[in-house]
């Protein structure tokens, strides 16, 4: 019974699988130009590569726009326009998307900067601390000390 009520539960799951493309030139156009595109509630994927409901949505608006006529650049200016620079998978190095680009490498440098000192810092703490004079004759005359009195 419970064999039976696991697999029942993904079947329940599983959707119909996408009608093939009437146009498969379309269809391979929609596919390159997809890839080019991030999906918007996925982490790091494509427009191609998501099932996500807003992907298959954007799949259907950019095969929509090719049957009217859009060329790929005017698509994905319309996609810019409407959701920004961070739809694009690869964005532009502008102004906008300078942290975009520059950050990770700032961060990095930074987490370096930040291990470099705190294991200086270490080093330093761990180093033996120098004695004076007073401290080293009074360390060699305990040291005599505990000779002498180890001595039969």
């Amino acid at each position: 019974m419970l064999l039976a009520a696991l697999l029942w539960s993904g079947f329940s799951g599983a959707k119909e699988a996408a009608p093939a493309a009437n146009d498969p030139v379309l269809e391979k156009r929609l596919m390159t130009l997809s890839t080019t595109l991030r999906c918007l509630v996925c982490q790091n994927q494509t427009i191609a590569d998501s099932n996500a409901d807003l992907a298959v949505d954007l799949r259907n608006e950019i095969r929509e726009k090719m049957q009217r006529g859009m060329s790929d650049d005017e698509i994905r200016n319309f996609m810019v326009s409407r959701y920004g620079d961070f739809v694009l998978y690869q964005p532009p190095f502008k102004p906008t998307t300078f942290l975009l680009w520059v950050g990770p490498f700032a961060l990095l440098a930074i987490g370096f900067g930040v291990l470099y000192l705190t294991l200086r810092r270490r080093q330093k703490m761990l180093a033996e601390p120098e004695q004076d004079s007073a401290d080293l004759a009074l360390s060699r005359s305990l040291l005599n000390e505990h000779q002498d009195n180890s001595q039969p």
